[in-house]
């Protein structure tokens, strides 16, 4: 049997022979990248916001750097455009979003079906368009959209369906149509990796008890995948308020897509056709904002009901 005395060097040894630096070198690379592409980006462009350049010389002469305040943002919400961008997103999201997320739900809930399970050809295919940069995807479907070189709308004439997918009652529902197929299959992974997760000998207790697969999947399933579809959501929506690749892309093929038709290509207009970098920098800041509200609020009432539904199973 060991001694006390033993014992008690044993602890010195083990506590010299440790590295407390150890812990922080671990950290140490996402902090560093955290501080650099996160928090350094929001410090200037929060510090941008409250300045101003004024040229002199009709522009031929210097650049003279003032401090404004918050001159910035009232011009920022003083532009109609700016603020119409935004319903025009809220818009977007309020369909896109749901739509997605219920394919994206009744995919993953069919492919966990013991019918189709061993159906990884589905599954690949479903996820594949999330695959194809949004660039790419964009302009495979602005080539579908024009009417001039089209197959689909030229095969929809042909029948006596007349329609113009970029006119300007239309155009966004297209955008909104390369959002859904690009982005369901990431979103069916994401809930498919939830589903496969819950325990199997839930499923059977519930068929004990006399319960089809429609009561499972709305009473068992879903509730015990609240988290993947609270996280799949508030990922959905903070990147409707990021859309850009999608519009900016179709811009070149349809004159309705302006260039503040969405918060960012309002921000990459004042920066670059504009020429004001304050001004976009204040843009910026009040899209980042409004992001943050709004995830906090789908936070909220996400956990509440998570809370209600998992309370009853």
């Amino acid at each position: 049997m060991s001694s006390p005395a033993v014992l008690a060097a044993s602890r010195r040894r083990f506590r010299g022979a440790g590295r407390p630096w150890v812990p922080y070198a671990f950290v140490a690379p996402f902090v560093i990248l955290f501080l650099t592409f996160l928090v350094a980006p929001i410090v200037v462009a929060l510090i941008n916001a409250l300045f101003s350049q004024k040229s002199s010389g009709l522009g031929f002469g210097g650049t003279e750097t003032l401090f404004v305040g918050f001159d910035n943002f009232a011009r920022a919400f003083s532009d109609t455009d700016f603020l119409v961008s935004f319903g025009r997103v809220a818009l977007f999201g309020i369909v896109q979003v749901p739509v997605m997320m219920l394919f994206a739900l009744t995919l993953a809930m069919l492919f966990d079906t013991a019918f189709v399970r061993a159906g990884k050809f589905f599954q690949f295919a479903v996820f594949l368009p999330y695959a194809v940069p949004g660039v790419i995807a964009a302009l495979l479907w602005g080539f579908l959209y024009q009417p001039s070189v089209s197959p689909l709308i030229q095969g929809l004439t042909a029948i006596g369906i007349d329609i113009n997918l970029l006119a300007p009652g239309t155009v966004l529902w297209s955008i909104a149509n390369i959002s859904v197929w690009s982005y369901t299959g990431i979103n069916m992974i994401i809930l498919f990796a939830a589903l496969q997760s819950v325990p199997r000998e839930m499923y059977e207790a519930a068929k004990l008890d006399g319960a089809n697969d429609m009561r499972i999947s709305v009473s068992i399933k879903l509730p015990m995948i609240a988290p993947a579809v609270l996280l799949t959501t508030l990922s959905s929506i903070i990147g409707t308020l990021q859309l850009f690749n999608e519009p900016k892309v179709l811009q070149t093929v349809s004159s309705n897509i302006s260039s503040d038709y969405t918060p960012t290509m309002a921000i990459y207009a004042a920066s670059t056709l504009g020429k004001d970098a304050n001004l976009a920098s204040a843009m910026a800041v009040i899209l980042g904002l409004a992001t943050l509200i709004v995830s906090i609020i789908v936070l909220r009432v996400s956990n509440r009901t998570t809370r209600t539904a998992t309370d009853g199973i």
